[in-house]
């Protein structure tokens, strides 16, 4: 009996969990002032934005990830810590296997704010502002869009746990 009890939990806990996260990779560096310099200017001002984030919405569905656009811009300092912890080598894998990431130049919250607007956001209260899109286009974390927005005093840790929580 415990011989059949014990391959009957091998047996559930070899099954995938659906609507857990993965774990995070574990960073690096402890603090944001260890990340390469300079920082990256993530953010093309020249872009057409909808054109892009069309194009990362059909890669992700396609490559069933979720879609990540983040929202900010060049002059603000958040965005570009933000985009050098995105770009270490443990997150960017990370990211890469997760997530179709595109950027969205929002200026000084006076360009491409119909992107927000589609998903449902239509006040940016800072940047960087992060939508996470399901394959189904529905935004799941509406409530934690600018839960970014003060990452020079975050570990960059932190960074990547956020990001962690949404994958499935």
């Amino acid at each position: 009996m415990r011989k059949i009890a014990t391959l009957a939990v091998t047996a559930l806990l070899a099954l995938p969990v659906t609507g857990m996260a993965a774990p995070a990779p574990k960073v690096g560096i402890r603090s944001t002032a260890q990340l390469p310099t300079p920082l990256p200017y993530p953010y093309d001002e020249k872009a057409d934005a909808n054109a892009e984030v069309a194009a990362a919405a059909k890669r992700a569905k396609a490559a069933h990830k979720l879609l990540l656009i983040d929202l900010g811009g060049n002059w603000c300092p958040d965005c570009r810590i933000l985009a050098g912890v995105m770009r270490l080598p443990e997150v960017r894998a990370f990211v890469d296997q997760h997530y179709e990431v595109v950027t969205v130049d929002v200026g000084r919250f006076d360009r491409n704010l119909e992107v927000p607007e589609r998903y449902g956001v239509s006040d940016l209260e800072g940047v960087p502002a992060l939508l996470i899109v399901d394959e189904g286009g529905q935004l799941r974390n509406r409530k934690e869009l600018i839960n970014v927005t003060d990452d020079r005093h975050k570990r960059p840790q932190q960074m990547v746990d956020w990001l962690a929580k949404w994958t499935r």
